[in-house]
């Protein structure tokens, strides 16, 4: 987990930090009243990172202003640039209607980052995962093939799954589908289905898209509790889970190994669902209600104490984010986490359909027969058996 946070802090973070370690020296700036110099232009248009702290606390201050009959002099003190520049920092005298402190946000220069991030890297290697995913299952199953069984079935069936446990897990994955089927028209909207379907087709998805993400959340994290309390208990590390592991679930030699109610590869399964689903609520909650829920500014405090930004050579992440910037960082983290959860969940619908003979009918109607059973599960049905010869029979009524 300690890598996964690592890889993904680095995929979020990189593009608008990755820049401050390349921090050029200041320039003497008196000839110019404190305003920027043409070397501080030319080391931007380098894409070099200055120190702006300069611009930031000189936004109109006409004691520091060039005379107006020096060069680059100001009448008055205050110029246009100069103005927009108070407005980027937020230094400026500006008052609102309505919005608080948030709404006299006029201009938040991070946003041109999340923006470009957003609709390259984030949208180009997530598709990709995706569509990778989906071209090596194909091609494993070309060269595998459908598992299937090896013993005739018997006829008899055992309950593989209760009622209440096929419910959660439809609630879990219908929910799911339909938030990562939104989440996707909301990201890739105005990239790829306005200039083809038209801006008009566009905006009613995406408002559609919108309203279904934002209610279908409820179900997924009512269902993600359910699943947790449920099966937490057969998802625990066990020593079976090493012989299932190094048979890679049968595909190596030539019998299946045994497993309990889930194996290895299901608790893999269970756990990536329920960790970065639950990341995913949270953030999600956290983008419902940004200004009560802020989490990136305590976030990035703690990964600092912890040196998190050193193991990936990077310079202290920010601790002081405006809601604008919070939002972005959270809308990052969670798409970032939602496309890897959907690639998992492909994988296991691959194995639950088409991949594994016989698998569906354990969600489907709840029983599977014993033969596949004793394929797949061996220990649990040992467990199961059991459990029915030592059930006491009913007593015949006397006569």
């Amino acid at each position: 987990m300690r890598i996964i946070l690592t890889l993904i802090l680095s995929v979020c973070l990189a593009l608008p930090l990755a820049a401050q370690d390349t921090t050029s020296p200041a320039p003497d700036r008196a000839a110019t009243g404190g305003a920027q110099t043409l070397e501080d232009i030319m080391a931007r248009q380098r894409g070099e990172q200055i120190d702006d702290a300069f611009r930031r606390d000189n936004t109109g201050d006409p004691a520091l202003a060039a005379g107006i009959g020096d060069q680059l002099g100001t009448l008055g003190g205050v110029s246009d640039p100069e103005l927009w520049r108070a407005l980027r920092y937020n230094k400026s005298n500006v008052t609102v209607s309505g919005g608080g402190e948030v709404g006299k946000v006029l201009v938040q220069p991070g946003g041109i980052m999340w923006y470009e991030f957003r609709k390259g890297p984030l949208t180009q290697w997530g598709m990709g995962l995706l569509g990778a995913t989906i071209v090596l299952l194909a091609v494993f199953f070309l060269l595998r093939g459908r598992i299937r069984l090896d013993e005739p079935l018997t006829g008899h069936f055992v309950i593989r799954f209760k009622t209440v446990e096929r419910f959660a897990h439809w609630l879990l994955a219908g929910s799911f589908i339909l938030l990562g089927i939104t989440g996707i028209f909301v990201l890739i909207g105005r990239q790829y289905i306005a200039p083809y379907l038209g801006k008009e087709f566009n905006s009613t998805l995406l408002t559609v898209s919108k309203l279904v993400h934002n209610n279908v959340a409820w179900p997924f994290m009512l269902a993600l509790v359910m699943i947790f309390v449920m099966w937490v208990g057969h998802n625990l590390p066990s020593r079976t889970d090493l012989k299932w592991i190094a048979q890679f679930g049968g595909i190596i030699g030539k019998k299946h190994p045994p497993a309990k109610k889930f194996n290895a590869g299901q608790k893999v399964i269970f756990w990536s669902v329920i960790v970065l689903g639950a990341s995913i609520s949270v953030s999600g909650l956290s983008l419902l209600f940004p200004f009560e829920l802020p989490l990136f500014a305590k976030t990035f405090t703690i990964l600092n104490s912890w040196g998190v930004n050193e193991w990936i050579g990077m310079a202290p992440f920010p601790t002081e984010l405006s809601p604008q910037e919070e939002m972005q960082f959270g809308q990052l983290w969670h798409a970032i986490v939602a496309f890897v959860l959907m690639a998992i969940i492909i994988a296991h619908i691959y194995i639950g359909t088409l991949g594994m003979e016989g698998a569906y009918d354990a969600m489907g109607s709840g029983e599977v027969d014993e033969a596949w059973a004793h394929q797949h599960h061996s220990l649990w049905l040992d467990e199961m058996r059991g459990r029915q010869e030592s059930a006491p029979k009913d007593a015949t009524p006397a006569e």
